[in-house]
């Protein structure tokens, strides 16, 4: 598809991998206006009226004072806010709208109050309506691949889709999460770490996480216990059997550490959808998708953009536990073969035992650049491949690996879209075009956005 040279677009935040724009901007007020370089940083603390711009990857708005950028969260688009300045700097400001003084039509009360100013990370959208929530961050994608990809933004509107899960809507954006991780303050409560922060904010509940999570954490007395302060807490309801508590790694049972010898460090979930059910075992501290909908949802699309791979070889990369693996394996078929790709040892501890059924499958332990510069060295070519790396992306190295493979299909499931705009870049570099782009709202009330972008190599 046609890539676009004009990248004059609103300044990315830098913490998501995105480059603030190099030329200071002109304040909306004649007169104003000075370098960015001549304006002092403020103390932080101190309150400023902004005119709030457009939405930056980050979970923040744009907004610019006497030319310089300023990052502000808990806003939207076309607000006027109070805001209180959080971090100074010579580059750009941060701050938090403390005060709304003219709202936006998209704003709500809080689904998350706790997640609010001066409150945890992980819920910095829980003022934004569901519909914008997602328009928010089909905007991020569009942003992003525009800016660092340079995808002509006009078919990116077109294109770019963001889907609700299952069942989001009717619970408000609440009570997806499978999982949880809480830590204990200084004075033993459980809660979550402040937004950019190091200080622990006690929390009553955590309305993120699934209703069986949350009746489990309540019988487990975990947010009225006094624990050891720095405790780490995971909590992990799987699709079937009971949830599991670990503190600090070790498993919990009935408000003390479950000294059984077969106490349980693993779970079972189950995914089923039109390719059949898979059951995968899992360790209870291991990653696994925290949306309750998301393994089947990212199932299907994966087999939905890899399309007919029967008798194919399949390059499964960053395999995690075999969530993609098993179902592909069985789409190529015993003709076929999935070659899979994982570097963290329990996962592919647990991939192994998940997969031992399928003789299609070949499973390689290792970081995946080591292992295409390695063991897959002079492997034979891939068909299709798929990748799902971590937040940080693939990076050029395995991008140009992957290419030197000549698949006809790439399938890239992706978490941060600053990181996949850049792994685009690089693969259009190598002859492929970006076809299609489905991004998921499996993170609501958050800025995270999942996406899978399928690439396809040009004649």
């Amino acid at each position: 598809m046609p890539r676009n040279p004009d990248r004059r677009t609103a300044p990315a935040d830098p913490e998501s991998g995105g480059r603030p724009r190099r030329r200071p901007q002109r304040s909306p007020r004649p007169g104003r206006a000075r370098r960015v370089s001549d304006a002092p940083a403020p103390e932080v603390g101190t309150e400023f009226e902004l005119e709030i711009g457009p939405v930056a990857h980050g979970g923040h708005c744009v907004a610019r004072l006497d030319g310089r950028v300023v990052f502000v969260r808990h806003t939207l688009p076309g607000e006027r806010v109070r805001a209180r300045v959080t971090e100074g700097g010579s580059g750009f400001w941060r701050a938090d709208a403390v005060e709304v003084l003219a709202a936006s039509p998209d704003r709500v009360a809080p689904a998350w109050p706790a997640a609010g100013v001066d409150g945890v990370g992980g819920g910095e959208l829980s003022h934004v309506a569901l519909p914008a929530q997602r328009d928010w961050k089909k905007t991020v994608l569009v942003e992003q691949l525009q800016r660092l990809a340079r995808i002509d933004p006009e078919w990116l509107e077109r294109e770019v889709t963001v889907e609700a899960a299952p069942g989001d809507e009717e619970r408000r954006g609440l009570h997806y999460r499978t999982r949880i991780e809480l830590v204990a303050d200084a004075d033993g409560r459980a809660g979550m770490r402040a937004h950019r922060g190091h200080d622990v904010v006690a929390l009553k509940k955590m309305p993120l996480a699934t209703a069986e999570l949350s009746a489990f954490a309540v019988a487990e007395d975990v947010f009225s216990r006094s624990w050891t302060p720095g405790a780490q807490l995971k909590l992990v309801a799987p699709s079937e059997g009971d949830p599991v508590l670990l503190v600090d790694g070790e498993p919990w049972r009935r408000g003390k550490p479950d000294s059984r010898p077969n106490a349980r460090r693993s779970v079972t979930e189950v995914v089923t959808g039109p390719w059949g059910t898979h059951r995968y075992r899992v360790a209870a501290d291991g990653f696994w998708q925290v949306h309750r909908e998301a393994p089947a949802l990212l199932t299907g699309a994966v087999l939905d953009a890899a399309g007919p791979v029967e008798g194919t070889t399949v390059l499964d990369l960053y395999s995690g536990a075999g969530l993609f693996t098993l179902p592909l394996a069985d789409a190529v078929g015993p003709q076929g073969r999935v070659i899979a790709v994982e570097g963290d040892a329990q996962a592919s501890k647990d991939a192994r035992r998940n997969a031992h059924a399928f003789g299609q499958v070949t499973l390689e332990v290792g970081a995946v650049d080591k292992v295409l510069a390695g063991a897959l060295s002079g492997g034979a070519a891939a068909d299709v491949v798929v990748l799902d790396p971590p937040r940080t992306g693939a990076g050029r190295a395995v991008v140009d690996a992957i290419a030197a493979r000549t698949p006809r299909r790439i399938v890239y499931v992706a978490c941060d879209p600053a990181a996949l705009a850049r792994d685009v870049g690089y693969l259009a570099a190598h002859g492929y075009a970006l076809t299609s782009v489905r991004g998921f709202d499996l993170f609501p009330h958050t800025h995270h956005v999942e996406a899978v972008a399928v690439l396809d190599r040009q004649a």
